[in-house]
């Protein structure tokens, strides 16, 4: 195998799973918001798997690969954030909650869909079955590593429009202000102090010690439910 087939190989091990999990992610938040009365991002084409209509290069692609680069504890990714006119919702607040809980429960069934199809992987012979068995693994655990970081409760994370639909209305608009600050801080958290910290010898990864347990053990609770533990 020269060394491009070899490059080639390793990208799609990622590169499928990411294209895979990342646009019924955003998806299942446009269909659910049409289903509640906004259909702001369905007149978009937002309620499509077509990656294109969902791929933002510095979410999808530059971020997941900057990870896999510095060998960070997890890997994520995000695509083009899906428009949703909170306002047009029958219930604001009630209706933002299943909004934004679609987008992890999505990745969770997907995170199921691979675990069925991984003893299908298992009984194909040779390289292509390696190759599947290793790319079916690593669709379980990004979708995964997707769903419990995003119910983070930290907006413009999911986790955090579900706490906003949760708190008092006074409390929520205050809680709402953070958003701006919210993407500078999980990137610090997960790439700037990490690498500082790998400097001076230091292991500091606050958000993989948070997400990793959980991660594992929604991972063994699939596994074990569809007979693969």
């Amino acid at each position: 195998m020269s060394d491009l087939q070899g490059f080639l190989l390793q990208a799609s091990i990622w590169v499928i799973p990411l294209l895979l999990a990342i646009p019924p992610h955003e998806a299942a938040h446009a269909w659910v918001a049409r289903h509640y009365g906004d259909d702001t991002a369905s007149k978009l084409g937002r309620v499509t798997f077509n990656p294109i209509k969902h791929v933002d290069m510095f979410g999808t692609i530059l971020l997941p690969g900057l990870l896999i680069l510095v060998s960070a504890p997890f890997i994520f990714g995000y695509a083009k954030p899906v428009p949703v006119n909170f306002s047009r919702l029958r219930n604001p607040k009630r209706d933002m909650i299943w909004v934004a809980l679609a987008g992890p429960a999505s990745n969770i069934l997907l995170a199921c869909i691979g675990a069925v199809l991984l003893h299908v992987a298992i009984v194909v012979p040779g390289i292509f079955g390696a190759w599947l068995q290793t790319t079916l693994s690593l669709l379980v655990q990004l979708n995964i590593v997707l769903a419990v970081f995003n119910m983070l409760p930290v907006l413009p994370l999911d986790g955090g429009r579900v706490l906003t639909g949760l708190l008092p209305l006074n409390l929520a608009r205050a809680f709402a202000r953070t958003e701006r600050y919210g993407m500078v801080v999980l990137l610090g958290l997960i790439i700037i102090l990490p690498l500082i910290a790998s400097q001076i010898g230091v292991v500091f990864s606050p958000l993989a010690w948070v997400i990793l347990p959980i991660t594992d053990a929604i991972r063994t609770v699939i596994f074990t439910v569809f007979g693969l533990i």
